[in-house]
């Protein structure tokens, strides 16, 4: 008797175990870091090739992990007590992690420690100083054979070589004259403002100009008096810097200028090297941004010497990625282009011949991976299968064959060997976390190395879905994300909330871990709320004619998709159609502002973070590559301006933004609060006093909860 009461009080106990195991909720911590933090699948650390060996590398526990292609065997390669032998041995300071490393070569790998860059020889043990702190330096940038250093400091750019040795590349004392910096507000493609030559014997930098643009004020608040910080922002239709591109020779310390022509308000990108350093090349596009000439200049004079080839739209041209050359034919490039919808790659000569058009359909190249060895064939990432997933694709350039090298469903990244012959196959989709697999670029997966287990298995997680719906013209899929509340009961009426963005380079839904979506999405569904998101006309991953259905009428045709998205939510019958929210930030910060007053009836709440409200605020690159000028086109800016639209608001709305936005000027919130407080419309207004365009750290924990009650106090 008792050994039966006994088995089954354990059988109730362990019932009750295994449904508060799946029972956990999420915190508003969990929701903002924890995707990235404790609740991130596992993953390898670090991981990559060794040199050109067949062996990757990855760190774990704090120790620098080998395994081959051929056998799952770890190889402990150094640890971090080792490593701290090492260091004391040459009078460095001992580390407390493991540092991240890079391979220079079979054997030598570079690591940073308290600002400086050593290089360490797994052959010889000995350690080397690769580069010294320099005090303020920023914009490093190595030479391919690291022999030199190119830095900025404030606005002016210097070189370093490995004994330390210092060139001044540019003297300029005007702090409106910025060189080696990020040019064109790092719009088109552009991430850094320093380009080394192949062998390193030329430096090749942007130079920017921009006395000229307007200031605009920005207030400190952390001195005892705040202090103005005043920031250059070209507002669209204002005049805009002036960029050249400078050449250092690093052996005779003297600098050219390539001739690139008027007018002076044009954009330089796209900036690569002929691989014998003899020629530049420069994507020159004009301020209307709908027409690129790919210019070759001679790299010891600066002059011009032709035009490649050229691109035109009615709407708009975005050059995004530098030629890639062949070093078995160095006469030959890639060319990223999307031309003919989507983008794809194209095989000219140096003197602009196309020998061949390498990719087509309708479908997109995301990324280029490399090549083998012999260059026969090129790695790249498509949307081949879906504009939802990423798959690896190996092109045969003779004969133009396409093999998909990827198998698994969702979404992938990749690190293949140098000899072209493996890959890492690093994927996730809906139901796989996280997963690592060896495969050779035949196609063959030779094992797995890393499947992680669901962080969230003890979580009470809720039901998501991805599916399509028309757009509102009718014709077009557009791909959504539905959320349904944990613990879901149909018989329920829920409220509802639509996180949005809406505009150009972002694609928020994908078959990856969790659907694209954030953790805080299913942290509202947790609380009982619906989560909708559609990726309107308009959004990333689609094609040219997809996004640039927005060209002049900013906010229209998304907001016509956004709709039909809400017409689904409420042929729902667990959805109150009375309780509708919605939230974005930025672009997407302009789309709830823009749905609650143009469709006051559906929108009960909405919270707006650092939203652009009218478009002749924002700045030239990216507001007159959708927009034109004002100017230019009055009609498409009135229509877009929301505080034309604030008499409309009739649901609560939160606008949050950062007093130190220099991406999206507060000014823009300003606008519509004092336009709603002329009208007496009532609008609830939050600032980060030290924020910036995203706010970060804990001040997000602190956002993100603030935008969740918000919802609770209004919505529920």
């Amino acid at each position: 008797m008792k050994r039966t009461i006994f088995a089954v009080v354990f059988f109730i106990s362990l019932s009750a175990f295994l449904l508060n195991a799946q029972d956990k909720q999420l915190t508003i911590n969990d929701a903002v870091v924890g995707q990235w933090t404790n609740l991130r699948p596992e993953n390898m650390s670090n991981l990559q090739w060794r040199g050109d060996l067949e062996y990757f590398t990855f760190i774990k526990e704090n120790k620098l992990i080998q395994q081959s292609t051929k056998s799952s065997r770890e190889k402990t390669l150094l640890c971090l007590d080792g490593l701290n032998k090492i260091l004391s041995k040459n009078k460095i300071d001992s580390i407390k992690r493991f540092p991240a490393v890079s391979w220079t070569d079979n054997n030598t790998f570079l690591f940073k420690h308290k600002k400086n860059r050593y290089f360490y020889n797994l052959k010889s043990k000995k350690i080397s100083l690769g580069l010294c702190d320099i005090k303020n330096a920023k914009n490093l940038t190595a030479s391919k054979a690291r022999k030199y250093y190119a830095y900025t400091l404030e606005n002016n750019l210097q070189i370093t070589d490995v004994e330390g040795n210092i060139s001044e590349v540019t003297k300029d004392e005007n702090i409106g004259i910025v060189n080696g910096q990020t040019v064109h507000r790092s719009e088109f493609g552009i991430h850094n403002g320093i380009f080394w030559s192949p062998d390193g014997n030329f430096l090749a930098f942007y130079r920017k100009d921009e006395t000229m643009v307007t200031d605009y004020p920005l207030v400190d608040i952390t001195t005892r008096v705040a202090e103005l910080k005043n920031t250059k922002y070209p507002m669209a239709g204002m005049t805009s810097e002036q960029v050249t591109v400078g050449i250092f020779n690093v052996k005779t310390k003297s600098t050219i200028f390539l001739k690139t022509g008027e007018p002076k308000e044009q954009y330089l990108t796209n900036i690569s090297w002929s691989p014998d350093e003899k020629y530049i090349f420069v994507a020159v596009l004009n301020r209307g941004q709908n027409h690129m000439k790919y210019n070759k200049y001679d790299a010891s004079t600066g002059n011009f010497v032709k035009t490649l080839f050229e691109e035109k739209h009615e709407k708009y041209v975005e050059p995004q990625h530098p030629a890639i050359y062949l070093k078995t034919e160095p006469e030959n490039f890639i060319w990223q282009s999307r031309r003919d919808g989507f983008n794809h790659l194209y095989m000219y000569d140096t003197e602009g011949n196309l020998k061949k058009q390498l990719t087509n359909g309708e479908w997109a190249v995301t990324e280029i991976i490399s090549f083998d060895k012999d260059e026969k064939n090129l790695f790249f990432m498509a949307t081949k299968e879906s504009p939802l997933e990423r798959h690896l694709y190996k092109l045969e350039i003779s004969s133009g064959k396409i093999v998909k090298l990827t198998n698994e469903k969702g979404t992938h990244r990749v690190k293949i060997s140098k000899s072209g012959n493996y890959f890492v196959d690093n994927f996730s989709n809906t139901k796989t976390p996280n997963q690592y697999d060896i495969v050779s670029t035949n196609g063959k997966v030779i094992r797995n190395v890393l499947t992680a287990e669901n962080p969230l298995s003890e979580f009470d997680m809720p039901e998501m879905e991805i599916f399509s719906i028309k757009a509102a013209d009718e014709n077009t899929d557009i791909y959504c994300r539905l959320i349904k509340p944990a613990n879901f009961d149909e018989s329920k009426k829920y409220p509802a909330v639509v996180y949005v963005y809406g505009g150009p380079h972002a694609q928020l839904i994908t078959e990856s871990w969790l659907g694209g979506a954030r953790m805080w999405q299913y942290y509202m569904a947790q609380r009982g709320y619906v989560m909708l998101t559609v990726d309107s006309r308009g959004s990333a991953g689609r094609g040219l004619e997809f996004e640039n259905v927005i060209f002049r009428n900013l906010g229209q045709a998304e907001m016509a998709d956004q709709m039909k998205g809400i017409e689904y939510l409420k042929n729902l019958n667990f959805v109150d159609a009375e309780r509708i929210g919605v939230h974005g930030w930025s672009y997407g910060g302009f789309m709830t502002t823009s749905l609650l007053t143009n469709f006051p009836e559906t929108f009960k709440v909405g919270v707006a973070g650092g939203p652009v409200i009218d478009w002749k605020y924002y700045e030239v690159m990216y507001g007159e590559r959708y927009m034109d000028t004002p100017e230019e086109n009055p009609e498409g800016y009135e229509k877009a301006n929301l505080v034309n639209q604030a008499e409309n608001l009739k649901g609560k709305l939160l606008i949050i933004h950062g007093a130190i936005d220099p991406t999206v000027v507060i000014q823009n919130s300003m606008d519509f609060v004092q336009k709603c407080i002329d009208k007496n419309i009532p609008i609830d207004f939050f600032v980060y006093p030290k924020s910036e365009h995203n706010v970060r750290g804990y001040n997000r924990i602190h956002l993100m909860d603030k935008v969740s009650q918000y919802f609770d106090d209004y919505l529920k």
